[in-house]
């Protein structure tokens, strides 16, 4: 054992004989039920003025203390921010200034007393009385070092939310992005509803899911992929404008910008296409950016972006030829398709089509270039099992997505409602999935059934709420703006 961990362990123990001495004297803080509170840290500093002089209770965690013989200078820690309380062993009394060397740092306290500011000109209180609420069993970290390791800070975000406010602020504004996405489209008349988690299929999305058992019907389930096809078949019942924002969860690789469990919004409306979604698609990314930060102008990791609409509109050939000087209107055949593959190191599998190529051409050499806000449409029908055909040239789909800081942020289309069509491309996700394609579409004949019964024209849109969130909190990673991202449980010692 080095030193370090010897002292460590003292400090601990230490704590520990400071809370026994402290029940033996019948004050043990974990009886202790409630504590009323009149105000909190920066509300009492944005109104001294009014509250100089004033008795307030405040309540929160003792992050520093410093005692000079009969006066000691306290800083608690509440939800809103910090306050200095000033301890007096004449206005506290001797036995209770004593007892303050039973506190510690982490420690939660409650401090009733006078609101004033001191010689150096700092607001502060006074403190008529201070209760130890609970007691801090375990050492928060170093005060000028902090909690910096990323593994650390996720696993225990409780701290890290501590020790770090800066932490707490990206999910705040988190909160205020998610509100401000409600009211958008509480105001348009959308209707919030909710739809299953446990799904007997996977659809809605290319992924792989997780996989459980339901022990009663005896049969397997999936976590949702996506809630697409629930959401549909409302517009088929007869709503007009429905969405959903929660959980989803995919079986799949975990990167800066991927967790297995993230949290999207789907939106339907009916008699509307897909440029109606492009609309609904950079209003509401800029409502949002203007509730949670006052303007539609960010800057991310260094790159100034503008959110302002309108965004810039090309379609994925289009992007090709911009970017790679290849013209997929003149390349017709899925032999020509892959022979341009083939020559721009692309790898190449069996099943590969003309659509497929242009899909693996725009990942590989055109999204990297899409930093500004655009909305990239009309992807190949290879790639967009749910989307309504192009009527001009039906090897696309009337289908975008909106890119961002060269990530996908949105994905849209005009619906599918031809069921005929709808059951055909079922049936070649069908055929890749028993050629080991894990991420294909299973058959959702309900959902097909749905179809026959009528689905409108209708519109639909899906937004990444984690990388909407990275992007208006400058964050680099998608565990920075979720509060308990998926980690790999650490081995009991």
């Amino acid at each position: 054992m080095t030193g370090t961990e010897e002292n460590l362990n003292e400090m601990l123990r230490m704590r520990r004989e400071k809370l026994k001495e402290l029940q033996e004297m019948g004050e043990n803080p974990f009886i202790i039920e409630k504590y009323e509170y009149t105000h909190h840290s920066t509300t009492i500093k944005d109104n001294f003025e009014d509250l100089e002089g004033e008795t307030v209770s405040v309540a929160g965690r003792l992050m520093a203390k410093r005692g000079h013989g009969k006066v000691s200078f306290m800083d608690l820690q509440d939800s809103e921010g910090k306050i200095q309380i000033f301890a007096k062993m004449d206005v506290l009394g001797e036995e209770a200034y004593k007892k303050l060397s039973y506190l510690d740092l982490g420690d939660i306290i409650g401090v009733r007393g006078e609101v004033f500011k001191t010689k150096t000109g700092e607001i502060s209180i006074r403190a008529k009385e201070i209760i130890l609420l609970t007691k801090s069993l375990q050492i928060l970290p170093e005060k000028f070092h902090g909690l910096k390791d990323p593994d650390l800070r996720y696993r225990q975000r409780y701290v890290d939310l501590i020790v770090n406010p800066e932490v707490k602020n990206i999910f705040i504004l988190r909160s205020k992005i998610i509100k401000a996405i409600r009211e958008f489209l509480d105001n348009r008349g959308f209707l919030e509803v909710e739809t299953p988690i446990l799904n007997t299929i996977a659809g809605g999305a290319n992924a792989r899911p997780f996989i459980t058992h339901h022990n009663t019907l005896d049969i397997d389930m999936y976590l949702r992929i996506a809630n697409e096809l629930y959401l549909k078949r409302l517009i088929v019942g007869g709503f007009e404008k429905v969405y959903e924002m929660g959980r989803m969860f995919r079986n799949e690789g975990m990167d800066y910008k991927h967790n297995p469990e993230f949290t999207s919004i789907e939106l339907y409306q009916a008699y509307v296409d897909y440029e109606a979604m492009m609309e609904i698609t950079e209003q509401i990314v800029a409502y949002a950016a203007e509730k949670a930060l006052g303007t539609t102008k960010i800057t991310y990791q260094g790159k100034e972006i503008d959110l302002t609409p309108p965004w810039r509109r090309m379609t994925m050939i289009d992007a090709i030829k911009e970017y790679t000087g290849v013209d997929f209107n003149q390349i017709d055949t899925d032999e020509e398709a892959i022979k341009v593959a083939k020559e721009m190191g692309l790898e190449i599998t069996p099943d590969m089509k003309r659509g497929n190529v242009i899909s693996e051409m725009f990942e590989e050499f055109c999204e990297k270039h899409l930093i500004q806000p655009t909305f990239i449409t009309h992807h190949p029908v290879e790639v967009s099992p749910l989307a309504k055909r192009n009527p001009e040239d039906p090897r696309l789909t009337n289908r975008f997505e909106a890119f961002i800081n060269s990530w996908e942020v949105a994905n849209a289309f005009s619906e599918l409602n031809d069921p005929i069509d709808q059951k055909e491309r079922f049936l070649e996700q069908v055929r890749k999935r028993a050629a080991g394609d894990t991420e294909a579409h299973m058959m959702d004949t309900d959902f097909i059934n749905a179809l026959e019964v009528g689905l409108p024209p209708t519109g639909g849109l899906g937004i990444g709420i984690d990388r909407l969130v990275m992007l208006l909190t400058d964050q680099d990673s998608i565990r920075d703006v979720i509060l308990f991202p998926t980690m790999k449980p650490i081995p009991n010692e």
